[in-house]
């Protein structure tokens, strides 16, 4: 019996082990790629990601840089069209922000002609008196006597702003005279009118630098102090479009005192 199926039992055989070498052939595992293949392509990657990344980063900055000098420029243009008139016009009072005498002299003298019923010096250094900042200024005894306030409270032009507005709500005043220096003027504006909004400022620069003429170009102080001014003019911007808080800008806020002796007197 055995040898009468022997043939078909072959024929089995074959076939099943024709089956066996296809699958193995077909299930068999890819040739492993070599180990320096891969290296290379994951190299030639990474630099094709890195090389893109830095054209990215090297655009994106040059457009930075682009932005900012031409910001920077309009920036002088606005500081250049400044202009301080001989008459202001009808206003209630004047403000000086410290930072220099020669803007106090300019308010001092406004004030003298009859512009402006009162004056603010806003962030007076506590060291320095009334009867010192008077000498000073070589300004009358009666002016300072009826007209002068000095603030002693702004330690920035944050401060010199939220120390005005104390001082417009105190007084009532609704139209205001404001003297600092020419750069110094978008910034203050801008603070002044955010912590008083219900009150009119007019801008009577003292010029520090001619920007009509491309002379300040030349000049690294003028250069110098116009690029960190527009950068503070900008941050301001930033933080007033983001509603971000800040400090007051205050001394007493900071921490600090404020001498009661230098209010007294003037003599």
């Amino acid at each position: 019996m055995t040898a009468r199926f022997l043939p078909q039992i072959r024929l089995v055989l074959a076939g099943i082990s024709e089956y066996s070498c296809v699958m193995s052939v077909e299930t068999a595992p890819p040739e492993p790629v070599k180990p320096a293949i891969v290296k290379t392509d994951a190299i030639h990657r990474l630099r094709r990601v890195g090389h893109h990344g830095l054209r990215i980063v090297t655009i994106t900055a040059i457009v930075a840089i682009a932005l900012a000098a031409m910001g920077f420029f309009r920036f002088t243009d606005t500081i250049a069209e400044l202009k301080a008139t001989g008459t202001p016009g009808e206003v209630d009072a004047i403000v000086a922000l410290t930072g220099g005498y020669q803007r106090i002299d300019q308010a001092l003298e406004l004030l003298e002609k009859g512009v402006g019923d009162r004056l603010l010096i806003s962030g007076v250094n506590p060291t320095t008196t009334g009867t010192a900042l008077r000498r000073a200024t070589g300004a009358e005894l009666a002016t300072f006597n009826c007209c002068v306030d000095i603030g002693y409270e702004a330690l920035d032009t944050i401060g010199n702003a939220n120390e005005t507005a104390g001082w417009i709500r105190q007084r009532g005043y609704s139209r205001i005279l404001v003297v600092t220096n020419n750069y110094h003027m978008p910034r203050s504006l801008m603070e002044l009118s955010q912590a008083s909004p219900d009150v009119t400022f007019i801008a009577y620069p003292v010029t520090h630098s001619d920007l009509k003429t491309e002379t300040w170009l030349t000049d690294p102080v003028a250069l110098r102090t116009l690029m960190v001014e527009y950068a503070k003019y900008s941050l301001a911007r930033l933080r007033n479009w983001s509603g971000a808080k800040t400090a007051s800008g205050l001394r007493a806020d900071a921490g600090g005192k404020t001498p009661v002796a230098a209010r007294m007197s003037y003599d």
